[in-house]
């Protein structure tokens, strides 16, 4: 196939749209069930892309949850305990492979901005990540194939509407690209960075030690900074990311943004979170909802009378700030990538109030020294990489 018709544009007032190939090749991609559309395929392609480079970086099976043509989550598939099972509503009945356990942990990243993603699997997706998927709002998923058995687990989605893209591994994209705007023709080489471990030697800080599984972090951060859109600052932890702040025009607040989700994602892990009451029968997306809510300032938008009937079988207890805060300073290990360059400390401030321990940045603010000094008062570990990630 060297074109395929889409339903509509960004918009649907954006007719005709189709997706082809210039040279006359064929699609590397395939599908297999429903009709995705323009956005479908930006997510889809970026997200493969993302999960593709993570996989060869780290060796293990990758997994992101895309929204809007930047990444909501992503994550490689380290073995999920059982506070995460019970964090991301993984049921008993199904087996975790590697695979199901990336899905699992990008998509838990951030359940709120997750909710209707777009799925992009770096291996052939089986069983048991097809089976977490199809009790999920998505959109659709993007793999480099699918067994029998999760292709017909994911075609009973929606009704036999599920978007089912099948994407060629050994596909290879030009050198150069380009695109339209406004009629003016775009080009440009291809970002082919390769992002790793030696992208972290240049430690400028006081404190060197940057043990194995924080250079991974850092990694995975970097891989989802590039095909994020920018200005962009991520948050990693275990091989996940757990807060994104994507498409900001300041640097402080994209760290502000990534910040504020890298906590909620740690204040849920608090045990008067995990035992939350909730009502028999009520969907996930309104439990995540209401977690959302009751860890915020407004939580009694969830408590007040009339309202926690509705969602809890008995009325929580007040979640006090002091309390949040109290847990949120007992956190620690965490990475943090930048897109560009932190121009001032109170990225550096920001940051380890959520627990921040390692840093890499491109470095060449003429406030370079400022912010080393910032990491230096908080014992951070801070790599200068000398790579810019901008992705637009």
């Amino acid at each position: 196939m060297r074109e395929l018709e889409l339903k509509y544009g960004t918009n649907p007032n954006q007719k005709p749209a189709r997706i082809y190939m210039k040279n006359g090749r064929e699609l590397p991609v395939r599908v297999l069930c429903g009709r995705p559309g323009y956005i479908n395929f930006m997510d889809a392609l970026n997200g493969w892309q993302l999960v593709k480079e993570l996989r060869e970086a780290t060796g293990m099976p990758s997994a992101a949850s895309f929204k809007h043509v930047s990444p909501a989550g992503a994550a490689i598939g380290y073995s999920l305990t059982e506070t995460e099972k019970k964090l991301y509503f993984v049921p008993e009945n199904i087996g975790l492979t590697p695979l199901a356990c990336a899905y699992i942990r990008a998509r838990g990243a951030d359940r709120l901005c997750s909710y209707g993603d777009w799925a992009a699997l770096s291996d052939v997706c089986d069983a048991p990540t097809a089976l977490y998927l199809k009790e999920e709002v998505s959109d659709g998923v993007i793999a480099p194939g699918y067994t029998d058995e999760a292709l017909e687990i994911l075609k009973t989605k929606k009704k036999g509407n599920y978007n089912i893209v099948a994407v060629d591994p050994d596909y290879t994209a030009p050198e150069r690209e380009s695109r339209d705007i406004f009629g003016v023709t775009f080009e440009q080489g291809r970002n082919n960075l390769k992002i790793g471990g030696e992208l972290l030697r240049n430690i400028v800080t006081v404190e060197k030690k940057l043990p194995a599984a924080a250079i991974t972090d850092l990694v995975v951060a970097m891989l989802t900074l590039k095909y994020t859109q920018s200005n962009s600052v991520c948050f990693v932890k275990n091989g996940q990311t757990i807060g994104v702040g994507a498409g900001q025009q300041s640097r402080i607040h994209c760290t502000r943004l990534a910040a504020s989700k890298a906590d909620a994602w740690l204040l849920r892990q608090h045990p008067a979170v995990l035992g939350l009451p909730f009502v028999d029968g009520l969907r996930r997306p309104d439990r995540d909802n209401a977690i959302d809510v009751y860890i915020s300032d407004d939580h009694e938008d969830v408590l007040a009378e009339g309202e926690w009937q509705k969602i809890f079988s008995s009325k929580p207890a007040v979640f006090a700030r002091e309390e949040k805060r109290a847990w949120l300073a007992r956190q620690s290990g965490v990475a943090c990538a930048s897109d560009a360059f932190f121009p001032f400390g109170d990225n550096v401030e920001r940051a380890r109030k959520s627990g921040v321990k390692y840093i890499a940045q491109p470095g060449g603010s003429i406030r370079d020294d400022n912010v080393i000094e910032a990491c230096n008062k908080y014992g951070i570990v801070m790599a200068f990489t000398g790579a810019r990630l901008f992705h637009h």
